[in-house]
C-alpha cells in the first residue's frame, strides 16, 4: 500500500510538475533539490508513473556510491508498501535485487557505465537520473558523456536527468545543452555553529594518515556534544580507519555508537537509516552521510573537517586516496544535516579564521584522479582520446597519456589507443585496468580462485588492523571473524566466477600466488631491498617499511600500496607482498632493457653495460670503448645540468659571447642566440668537430670556446663582417685612446675618463643604441653615469667640476668641455706636448 501521507510530505513535490514539462519540452533537466526533499525518492517513482501520475515508465537511477544506492532503492519500495526486488530494485557491484516487474531500477555510475557500454540502447529505459551530479565523481561525469552522446546519436526519447543537491547547477545545464533547470526549495531549520578547535595545534594530514590527536579530539567533542545536545549525533571522518579509532574512544560513552561507510555490513547501514528505536545515537560516517542518505534523528553534527580524495603521482606510479581538508561546501552540506528535522548545532573542529581559506568546492575528480578506468572507458567507447565527450572538465593531457601507457602495457589498447579484445574483456570485469590484468594472468598462473581472493583485497582495501603484509592479510580476511570478511568472500565469488575454467596454479604456495597477483597488478611498483627496510621500485621511488614490519628482511616486494608524504623523500608501504626475483621479472618484464648507457653522473661521464628493470640494476660492469654518439650525448647532458662553464673561456670570448647576445637581443636574426638554454641545444652547429672528440669532461675543458662561437656568426648572410662596426670591441674616444665596451648590462657601457671626452657632444652609440658612459676621475673612480653627454655638459658638468678640480688640480677643468682639446694627461704635460 502506497504510503501517500509521508509522500505527500516530501518538499520537491512542488517542483514535479515544473520538472515534467522541461523533460516533456527538451527531453533534458537539471533538478536542484537540497538534501531530504525528496528528489532521490519521489521523482523516480513520480517520472515511472508509480505513484498514479502519468505513464509507466522504465527509470534508472545512478548513485556515486552503493550504500546510497541500496538506501535508496529500500526506501522508495517502502514508500509503496513493498520490499526491493519487486517494482523497485537495485543493482551494485555484486548483488542484483531485480524483479520481473522492476520498474524503478537504482544502480550504482559504475554499473551503468558497464551496461552502456554492453547496450548503448538502454532497451527498454524511457528516463535516466544521474543524482548527486554536484559531487563530480568520475563515473558520474563519464555516464553523463555517454548518455549525451546515445540521445544525439541513437535515443533521441531517452530522457535525462542531472539531479544535484546544490544550486550550482549552471555547468550541468549548459552541457545538457541549456537545460532547464527546476529548483525544488528544502525544509530546513537554523544550524547554531559551534566553533571547536584542538586546545594545541595537531599536524596537518598527509597521504592517509591523520594526527591521532585530533582523533582524541573529535572523540572528546562528540562527547561534548552528547552532553549539551539533544537528539543523535552525527560525526563526519575522512575514512575507516579513523571511524574505528574514534568508535574505540567512544565505549563507555551514554549512546549506541554506529559506523557508517562503503564497508559496512548491510544490516548496519539499515540500522542507521531506520532511526532511533528509543536510545540516543552517535553515526561515525564518512562524506557518504553528506547528500547521498538522510539519517533520521540527528540533531547534532561533529565535523572533523577532513575528508579523503583520490590523488594521483604519475611521476612515481603512485595513485591512491589521500586525506584532505573539506571544502566549504562540504562543510555546508554536513552542517545541513543537522537541521533537517529541527533546529540543531554543528561542532565545527577547526578554527573560525581557517574556514575562509578552504577551497570553495572539492577537486573534481577527472582533474586528480588515475585516469586509466576513464581512457579505458573512452576506448571501448570507440573514444580514446576523451576529445569528442562532453565534459564539464577536459582530462589533463598528462594525466591521460600516463593512463593510455598503463593500458598499453597491460594489453588493453594497441598502439594507436584503441581498445583490443583483452582491453574490451578487462572493462567488463568491474575492476581497475590494472587488477583486472592481475585477475586475467594470475588466474592463469594460480587458479581463478586464489587469484580472485587477491584481487579482492586489492580492490577494497583491507584494514588497517590486518597489517602491512598482503599475505597474513589474506589469511586474516578467510578467517572471516570480522565486517570486512562478508563482503570480501562476496567479491571473490564474483570474481572466480568472470575467470571460470583458468589454470590451477597448485604448485604456487599462497604467499607466492599473493606476491604474483600483486606483482602483476602494480608492475611498477615492484622493488627490490637496499637495506634496513628501505627498497627501490622499478618506477625510481624509494619506498620504506615501519620499523615493526615483518617485510624488512624481504629481498623483493610487490608493493601493492603506498603514499609519499610531501615531505618525505620516500614512499611509504603501507600493504605489500614479498616476492622473489623470477616473480619480479615476470611481472615487470616489459620494463626490462639491457644495453649501453653513458651518462653524466656526477659530474663526469661514466660508460656501463646494464641490465635493468626499470630504475633496478640487475647488473653492471664497465665499459670500456662505447659508443661515441652514447658519450656525445652523455656530454652534451652535462652542458645542460652543470652549464657552459664545463668549456675554456676567456675574458675575450666571454666579451664575444656578450656582443653577440647584445646583437641578438637589439637586432634579432640573423645574429644567434647565445643564452645557457640556446647553445646546448644547438651543439652540432658550434661545438663540433671538438664535441665529437671529446671523451670526458677534461676534454671539454680544453675547447675554446670564444673560437667555437666564432661557428654561430651568419657568414651566409654576408653580416658577420659587420660584428665590430655593430657592436665593436672598443670604441676610439677624442683623446685617441680605445676603451673597451662591456656588454654584460641592459645597455653597453663606456667606462672613460671625463678629460677624455672634452669637446665630444654627440653619445656614442653601437647597433643604434646609445651606450651608457661612466664618467671616471682622474684616478679612475665614477665621478657621473650619463647617456646623453650633451645634456650632462650643459648641466651635471659643474657640479663634477666643483667637486673634484680641488681634489684633482693636476688636471684640466675648463668651464666649458665642449671647446677644449681631450687629453688623457695632466695640465702640465699637455702644456709641454
Amino acid at each position: 500500500m502506497i504510503r501517500t501521507e509521508a509522500l505527500d510530505l516530501l518538499p520537491v513535490r512542488t517542483a514535479v510538475p515544473a520538472l515534467r514539462r522541461a523533460l516533456d519540452d527538451r527531453g533534458v533537466a537539471v533538478l536542484c533539490a537540497p538534501p531530504g526533499t525528496g528528489k532521490t525518492t519521489l521523482v523516480p517513482l513520480v517520472l515511472a508513473g508509480l505513484t498514479g501520475e502519468g505513464p509507466v515508465r522504465r527509470v534508472v537511477v545512478a548513485e556515486p556510491r552503493r550504500i546510497a544506492a541500496r538506501a535508496a532503492a529500500r526506501r522508495m519500495a517502502w514508500l509503496l508498501g513493498e520490499q526491493p526486488g519487486g517494482r523497485i530494485g537495485f543493482t551494485v557491484r555484486g548483488e542484483r535485487v531485480v524483479g520481473r516487474d522492476t520498474v524503478v531500477e537504482v544502480v550504482t555510475t559504475g554499473v551503468l557505465l558497464q551496461r552502456l557500454q554492453r547496450d548503448q540502447e538502454l532497451a527498454g529505459v524511457d528516463v535516466v537520473i544521474i543524482d548527486e551530479c554536484h559531487e563530480r565523481h568520475l563515473d558520474a561525469d563519464t555516464v553523463a558523456a555517454f548518455l549525451l552522446d546515445v540521445r544525439e546519436a541513437i535515443r533521441p526519447d531517452l530522457r535525462l536527468v542531472a539531479a544535484s543537491a546544490t544550486t550550482d547547477a549552471e555547468g550541468w545545464a549548459r552541457l545538457l545543452g541549456d537545460a532547464p533547470v527546476v529548483e525544488a526549495q528544502g525544509v530546513s531549520y537554523p544550524v547554531e555553529v559551534v566553533w571547536a578547535p584542538p586546545a594545541r595545534p595537531v599536524k596537518p594530514p598527509h597521504g592517509m594518515r591523520v594526527d591521532p590527536a585530533l582523533l582524541t579530539h573529535v572523540a572528546a567533542t562528540v562527547r561534548r556534544a552528547i552532553g549539551e545536545r539533544e537528539g543523535d549525533v552525527l560525526c563526519f571522518l575522512p575514512g575507516v580507519g579513523e571511524i574505528s579509532r574514534v568508535a574505540g574512544q567512544l565505549a563507555g560513552a551514554d549512546a549506541e555508537v554506529l559506523q557508517v561507510h562503503g564497508r559496512a555490513p548491510a544490516a548496519v547501514q539499515d540500522a542507521v537509516l531506520a532511526g532511533s528505536s528509543g536510545g540516543r545515537r552517535v553515526i561515525l560516517a564518512t562524506s557518504v552521510a553528506e547528500s547521498s542518505l538522510t539519517v533520521p534523528g540527528v540533531r547534532v553534527v561533529v565535523d572533523s573537517g577532513l575528508a579523503r580524495e583520490p590523488r594521483t603521482d604519475h611521476a612515481r606510479g603512485l595513485s591512491a586516496l589521500t586525506t584532505v581538508r573539506a571544502s566549504q561546501a562540504a562543510g555546508r552540506q554536513r552542517a545541513g544535516r543537522a537541521g533537517r528535522e529541527a533546529p540543531g548545532a554543528v561542532y565545527r573542529c577547526w578554527e573560525q579564521a581557517e574556514d575562509g581559506r578552504l577551497a570553495r568546492f572539492p577537486a573534481p575528480e577527472i582533474k586528480v584522479a588515475d585516469l586509466a578506468a576513464f581512457a579505458l572507458q573512452a576506448a571501448c567507447w570507440g573514444d580514446p582520446g576523451a576529445s569528442s565527450l562532453a565534459l564539464l572538465d577536459p582530462p589533463p593531457a598528462g594525466a591521460m597519456g600516463a593512463a593510455r601507457e598503463v593500458l598499453e602495457a597491460i594489453g588493453a589498447v594497441d598502439a594507436e589507443g584503441r581498445v583490443t579484445a583483452r582491453g574490451v574483456r578487462m572493462s567488463r570485469l568491474g575492476l581497475h585496468p590494472r587488477l583486472a590484468r592481475a585477475l586475467l594472468d594470475g588466474a592463469e598462473e594460480a587458479g581463478a580462485r586464489r587469484a580472485a581472493e587477491v584481487v579482492a583485497l586489492l580492490s577494497e582495501e583491507p584494514p588497517r588492523e590486518y597489517g602491512d603484509d598482503l599475505a597474513a592479510a589474506l589469511r586474516t580476511a578467510r578467517r572471516g571473524q570480522d565486517g570486512y570478511a562478508a563482503p570480501w568472500k562476496q567479491e571473490v565469488r564474483r570474481l572466480s566466477s568472470q575467470v571460470e575454467g583458468a589454470g590451477s596454479g597448485e604448485s604456487r604456495s599462497d604467499d607466492a600466488v599473493v606476491g604474483l597477483v600483486a606483482a602483476l597488478a602494480f608492475p611498477e611498483r615492484v622493488a627490490r631491498a637496499r637495506g634496513d627496510g628501505a627498497f627501490l621500485m622499478v618506477s625510481g621511488t624509494g619506498a620504506e617499511l615501519r620499523d615493526s614490519s615483518r617485510l624488512r628482511s624481504a629481498p623483493w616486494l610487490a608493493v601493492a600500496v603506498a603514499d609519499r608524504p610531501s615531505h618525505a623523500a620516500s614512499a611509504r608501504v603501507r600493504l605489500a607482498a614479498v616476492v622473489d626475483e623470477p616473480t619480479a621479472l615476470l611481472a615487470a618484464g616489459h620494463l626490462r632493457v639491457r644495453g649501453e648507457e653513458v651518462r653524466w653522473v656526477d659530474g663526469e661521464v661514466v660508460a656501463r653495460s646494464v641490465d635493468r628493470v626499470g630504475a633496478v640494476e640487475l647488473s653492471v660492469r664497465p665499459l670500456k670503448q662505447p659508443d661515441p654518439e652514447l658519450v656525445r650525448g652523455a656530454l652534451v647532458e652535462g652542458l645542460r645540468r652543470e652549464g657552459l662553464g664545463l668549456l675554456r673561456w676567456t675574458r675575450d670570448s666571454e666579451q664575444f659571447r656578450l656582443r653577440l647576445a647584445f646583437l641578438h637581443r637589439v637586432l634579432g636574426a640573423p645574429w644567434p642566440d647565445v643564452s645557457d638554454e640556446a647553445l646546448p641545444a644547438e651543439t652540432g652547429a658550434w661545438l663540433e668537430p671538438e664535441l665529437s672528440r671529446a671523451r670526458r669532461r677534461s676534454d671539454l675543458g680544453r675547447i675554446d670556446a670564444g673560437q667555437a662561437l666564432r661557428r654561430l656568426l651568419p657568414w651566409a648572410t654576408g653580416e658577420a663582417v659587420r660584428l665590430d662596426e655593430l657592436a665593436p670591441e672598443r670604441i676610439e674616444v677624442p683623446s685617441g685612446s680605445r676603451i673597451r665596451v662591456e656588454y654584460g648590462g641592459e645597455q653597453p657601457v663606456l667606462a672613460v675618463k671625463l678629460q677624455e671626452l672634452f669637446g665630444l657632444s654627440e653619445t656614442p652609440r653601437v647597433a643604434g643604441v646609445p651606450v651608457l658612459v661612466h664618467l671616471l676621475s682622474p684616478a679612475g673612480r665614477p665621478a657621473a653615469v650619463t647617456a646623453d653627454l650633451a645634456s650632462f655638459w650643459q648641466d651635471g658638468y659643474k657640479a663634477v667640476r666643483a667637486e673634484l678640480r680641488g681634489r684633482y688640480p693636476k688636471h684640466p677643468w675648463p668651464e666649458d668641455p665642449t671647446t677644449v682639446q681631450a687629453t688623457r694627461y695632466t695640465s702640465a704635460r699637455l702644456k709641454r706636448s
